[in-house]
């Protein structure tokens, strides 16, 4: 009697199985798919910001041959769907990329026996680390904005980058972390964040390549990529359909509203001609350009 009741008493100090009780892999937030799906929480708000600020790139860039978008037909359903275009594009990019790191990281932690990912769960339950790294990147997001609006060396980028971070960002991201629901909100401002700065960056490229267009007369890659027409024609008079402007080769930059929008290379000047006078005997796109040539020939003699 007293062993059967010892027994019971031994069974009594076991505690009971948990419902909420999880995997090691589950504690390490499902191992490859938690991986993922922390990605995809950054992904869209990159995605969405980034997108918003393209939007205002087309406008620099057309603003450089002193129009706007929608003077060029640039309508705003034209301009998603160029600039989906854009974006698919980088998303073919961005997730090989992504791929290759997490396999890159994988390895890495591998071969130091797990010390990597020891590294970044002690980084991670340090708040005031994981806060200041947050911090800082976001203080680099704005880069381009610097660049943009200001005439800034290098030293001054970064001490007010670094600056900018510790002084806006570093506190909030610490008390963003003492709960779940925070440390979300800091993955979405980070992502947001994030897309603004490669948004502004891509923006001084853009304007860049505009510049090179009217010193070249050749797009850039990029400038193709989010939707500048690099097309040339012949302008002919639509009354005797014989050529205007000596036969020269002129940047077809869009049409609206029954006009013609132009670009002289040879002048350095952006000029508009109505449809109905105008015919376009000869379009070329992408056109090809002897090595060193210019734009401006007949401006500079001028």
């Amino acid at each position: 009697m007293s062993t059967s009741h010892q027994v019971a008493a031994d069974r009594t100090d076991i505690p009971p199985l948990s419902e909420n009780h999880t995997s090691p892999e589950e504690d390490d937030g499902g191992g490859v798919l938690g991986v993922l799906e922390r990605l995809g929480s950054v992904i869209v708000p990159v995605g969405v910001t980034l997108y918003a600020v393209l939007f205002l790139g087309v406008e620099a860039m057309y603003n450089v041959f002193s129009i706007t978008p929608q003077q060029a037909g640039i309508d705003q359903s034209t301009l998603l769907g160029r600039l989906m275009g854009t974006l698919v594009l980088m998303l073919l990019i961005v997730i090989p990329t992504l791929g290759f790191v997490v396999g890159f990281c994988w390895l890495a932690d591998k071969l130091t026996r797990g010390a990597l990912s020891r590294l970044v769960e002690a980084i991670r339950n340090r708040p005031w680390i994981a806060a200041l790294i947050a911090a800082l990147w976001c203080g680099s997001t704005y880069w381009g904005l610097f660049q943009i609006f200001g005439d800034l060396n290098l030293a001054v980028m970064v001490i007010i980058a670094v600056g900018l971070g510790v002084l806006t960002f570093l506190v909030p991201f610490r008390l963003l972390r003492h709960k779940p629901v925070g440390r979300a909100a800091a993955k979405v401002l980070l992502g947001a964040l994030t897309g603004v700065g490669v948004g502004f960056l891509l923006i001084l490229a853009m304007v860049k390549g505009a510049y090179e267009v009217q010193e070249t007369g050749k797009a850039n890659e990029l400038l193709t990529y989010v939707g500048f027409q690099d097309q040339w024609t012949i302008i002919n008079n639509a009354e005797d359909d014989k050529p205007l402007y000596d036969g020269r080769w002129m940047m077809l930059l869009g049409e609206s509203d029954g006009t013609y929008i132009f670009y002289d290379c040879d002048k350095y000047e952006t000029f508009r001609r109505p449809m109905e006078t105008t015919n376009l005997s000869t379009i070329q796109l992408d056109p090809e350009r002897e090595k060193g040539y210019t734009c401006g020939s007949l401006a500079e003699k001028n």
